[in-house]
């Protein structure tokens, strides 16, 4: 696929795509409105938008933090896929070749083999076009299941003190969202892809739906800030018995608490609740990952929780970064603290970030196209699907 390929096709591609199976979020359809001359826009404030019509949901962020156990808010059409052209003040100079269009330039970083060592950094903006429920917001069923329980607050159910002395709505919450019942995104399946070329470094999530696993990706390439489900553990601090994943979908599906065999405390799937520290691989491969990139891809995610929000700031000041997501965030308030998408705090150094504003897949769709890799992603997800099929006959 050519750098001409029309948006409209690549977002019926897209359509298409997340109709294989139908285990995904609809929304009200909308229709491409531009034709083939009118596919990108230049705007008076320096923007390039993509008229892409939405066959997503899209994210929207709250006043508490969306990414901090991997649910946002479901509002609706996502916004035109809009790629940001930015302006410099003088003197300021870029480490992308074309600052018309900078993915683009990412492309031809990762084709011409400068960027071979990408990490990833994803939040719930690449899971929830996998139909994955958001409990806090009000309306929906599983918030409405919960109610019964009266949690003080939604993030309660999160919080490792409340949880020693209330497990049921946890484990209610965690039969909703456990692995296997969802299909990865195009968001996830890219991320697969970087893998499959050897260009993958790390990737770093802070969602706990273990959909890049589902996709494909190994684990010793994923770091799962804020844990998941794919082990679990007795609570009891002087047992710390090991269970299966297996052993423990049994017991949440069959509606039962898990204690331990050994010593009869709670036994927890390895999520990281509040009050509890993060997994130690975090910690321990952060800096020699970081010092080595070349590529930073950051996608879906509101960048409001630490540590994990600073982790952009640890890549080499001249490594190029690209945010993926629905809206702004991470931004600069003083020199090498967050991204500075129009280099107002260059100074000396090239400008390096990148800014995609839309919804993921599309997002991710559209790098792909760049790359010329759309029929092998799209071809990805299309094999997990057949594959999941053939299983369930």
């Amino acid at each position: 696929m050519t750098r001409e390929t029309s948006i409209d096709e690549l977002a019926k591609q897209l359509d298409e795509s997340l109709n294989l199976d139908g285990k995904h979020a609809s929304p009200e359809d909308t229709t491409a409105a531009a034709d083939e001359d009118n596919v990108l826009e230049d705007l008076s404030d320096g923007e390039s938008t993509y008229s892409v019509p939405s066959a997503v949901g899209s994210l929207s962020s709250d006043d508490s933090s969306d990414d901090d156990i991997g649910r946002v808010k479901f509002i609706g059409p996502a916004p035109p896929l809009t790629v940001h052209r930015p302006s410099f003040p003088a003197g300021v100079t870029s480490i992308f070749a074309n600052t018309a269009s900078t993915i683009d330039s990412i492309a031809d970083m990762i084709n011409s083999g400068s960027a071979k060592n990408i990490i990833v950094m994803a939040g719930a903006g690449i899971s929830t076009d996998a139909g994955i429920p958001d409990f806090r917001s009000p309306g929906t069923g599983l918030y409405a299941n919960l109610q019964k329980y009266r949690l003080p607050y939604p993030e309660a159910i999160f919080t490792i003190d409340y949880f020693r002395r209330k497990p049921k709505p946890f484990f209610v919450l965690a039969k909703e969202l456990y692995p296997g019942q969802f299909v990865p995104t195009i968001s996830h399946f890219f991320v697969k892809l970087l893998a499959k070329r050897g260009l993958l470094h790390r990737h770093y999530t802070q969602n706990i739906d273990c959909l890049e696993r589902v996709a494909g990706v190994e684990s010793d390439l994923i770091v799962e800030a804020h844990g998941s489900f794919h082990a679990a553990h007795c609570i009891g601090n002087k047992c710390r018995k090991e269970f299966p994943q297996d052993w423990v979908r049994e017991k949440i599906f069959n509606d039962s608490i898990p204690h331990c065999d050994k010593c009869n405390s709670l036994v927890k799937p390895d999520i990281t609740f509040f009050g509890e520290g993060l997994p130690a691989r975090f910690f321990d491969l952060l800096e020699g990952d970081f010092a080595s990139c070349d590529l930073l891809i950051v996608m879906g995610t509101s960048l409001q929780v630490h540590p994990f929000a600073a982790l952009i700031n640890e890549v080499q000041s001249t490594t190029p970064r690209l945010l993926i997501n629905r809206e702004r965030v991470g931004e600069s308030k003083t020199r090498g603290m967050g991204f500075d998408f129009d280099g107002c705090f260059a100074g000396s150094m090239p400008h390096r970030d990148a800014l995609v504003l839309g919804d993921c897949d599309e997002a991710c769709l559209l790098l792909a196209d760049r790359l010329g890799w759309t029929d092998e992603l799209l071809g990805l997800r299309a094999a997990f699907v057949d594959k999941r099929k053939l299983e369930h006959i």
